[in-house]
């Protein structure tokens, strides 16, 4: 295996991808597992979009360590997130829920200690766990998971309200200040390691959350600049028009755009990432050191989309592709029939705690909203989802109303809080940038009163409260 590069080494006058492309190129390829239990590896990010990855053919972004995922285990091309904000997400991919479920209905509500994640029932079954990194759910600061019982190790921050800063972010473990001074990135990869280290020898479970990468946007010096001459594709509507300021004023007001141009602000996104993926292989190379790649299954997900400039806005929370779509990688050994496969079938947040029980042949609890991705892995699906139902509650003082969303394989209607915003109906196979709203048009009458059940089906089936449905949206479930 190579060696981990260092930064410096990995910017050259041509950029990013020279060095870093080595960095995912020697490792192996899936292996068969043993009769040993499976390890579980999950990590997170922050506003990455679902194309924002070389392997999903990003034009410029080079990302070879996500990538060697990808190329060694499977890519998810349809992956969604049930609500389209941190909090929410960041809970239901613990839970297996809903937001209305576990009640993290947006970033100000706060995480219920009634809640049970994955990462306990690992643990009741053997598992040696770990949550390292960003939580970002409000409440008294930083949840009970840590003994008891619980989580064997629990690091996370509470700076800037859970968000964390990119240098020298104040962390605890296990209750307790821990002194990591650095680059987030690179210090939460670091502890990754350490975690990693300590649990040799154990069946483990390692929940990875990274902070890259949130605005306000800060590559480290090494990567600053890195994409400084790079043309950027920016969606028409933005070139022609702009932000719709009644949207987008809140995420321009908190930071965003303030002195710097859409372009700036997107190449300090992208350069933020990449370093992200630089220092990310040095975890794949402690697994491989310990010769347990072979029975390690590694998911890589983010936690919503985001968008830059389509439908004229900034940011995520609204039921559009660019925001709700997320990149969801899984490598498993002994499990998927072959590398390097694309595979459609919609997936969801919701999905990952059941996969990682089943995988682990502990039970899966009936309060579990989501689907394993076992048979979607081993290429042996009886029946799948054909509609998901998207949820948005409203996040003060955002000026985005509650929303709720369907979607099917090839359409999706949105209907919004009170009828504040016009509902939308779009044709996704036909304008896959959901430019043109049919939800009026007499043609497609038809195919509203179809959708709209399917979300009154899918809000009744999932437990969504009656009265919420009737009052805010004029639904009767």
């Amino acid at each position: 295996m190579k060696k981990h590069i260092n930064r410096r080494q990995a910017i050259k006058s041509a950029g990013i991808a020279a060095g870093a492309v080595a960095l995912g190129a020697g490792f192996p390829a899936i292996l068969k597992s043993g009769p040993e239990k499976l390890n579980f590896l999950f990590i997170l990010t922050d506003d990455q979009r679902y194309d924002a990855l070389s392997a999903a053919g990003h034009p410029f972004l080079k990302t070879p360590n996500l990538d060697w995922i990808a190329h060694t285990g499977a890519r998810f091309t349809n992956a969604f997130v049930t609500t389209s904000l941190c909090s929410p997400s960041r809970a239901s991919f613990l839970t297996g829920c809903y937001a209305h479920n576990h009640g993290v209905l947006n970033n100000i509500t706060p995480w219920q200690e009634s809640n049970v994640t994955f990462l306990e029932l690992l643990k009741q079954a053997g598992y040696y766990t770990g949550f390292i990194g960003k939580w970002h759910m409000p409440g008294k600061g930083l949840p009970d998971l840590y003994g008891q019982g619980k989580v064997d190790e629990f690091i996370s921050f509470t700076a800037v309200a859970g968000q964390g800063i990119y240098n020298n972010c104040p962390l605890f473990k296990n209750g307790q200040p821990l002194a990591a001074p650095g680059y987030i990135s690179e210090v939460l990869n670091d502890l990754a390691v350490q975690f990693l280290q300590a649990a040799s020898g154990k069946n483990f479970c390692l929940y990875l959350a990274h902070k890259a990468a949130h605005a306000p946007f800060a590559p480290p010096p090494a990567f600053k600049g890195a994409y400084r001459d790079q043309a950027l594709p920016l969606p028409p509507e933005y070139r022609e028009r702009g932000l719709n300021f009644r949207n987008s004023y809140m995420h321009t007001a908190s930071g965003l755009l303030t002195g710097k141009s859409m372009e700036q602000e997107m190449r300090a996104y992208y350069e933020t990432l990449a370093a992200f993926d630089n220092s990310l292989g040095r975890v794949f190379e402690e697994l491989d050191r310990q010769k347990i790649l072979d029975r390690t299954v590694i998911v890589f997900a983010g936690d919503n989309g985001y968008m830059w400039g389509e439908h004229r806005m900034i940011d995520k929370r609204v039921a559009y592709e660019e925001s709700m779509r997320i990149p969801f990688l899984v490598r498993a050994p002994g499990i998927l029939p072959s590398a390097g496969a694309n595979i459609a079938e919609m997936v969801l947040n919701i999905d990952l705690a059941p996969t990682f029980l089943e995988l682990a042949g502990a039970p899966v609890p009936d309060s579990m909203q989501g689907m394993s991705l076992k048979p979607l892995l081993t290429a042996k699906p009886s029946t799948w989802r054909e509609s998901f139902l998207y949820e948005y509650f409203y996040d003060p003082p955002y000026p985005i109303p509650a929303n709720l969303a369907v979607r099917t394989r090839d359409k999706k209607y949105i209907r919004y809080e009170n009828g504040k915003w016009p509902e939308e109906l779009f044709d996704l196979q036909n304008d896959p940038r959901e430019q043109t709203n049919l939800a009026s048009k007499p043609e497609a009458q038809s195919q509203k009163q179809q959708l709209v059940a399917e979300l009154k089906k899918l809000l009744k089936e999932t437990g969504y409260p009656e009265n919420e449905a009737r009052e805010k949206f004029k639904l009767e479930l």
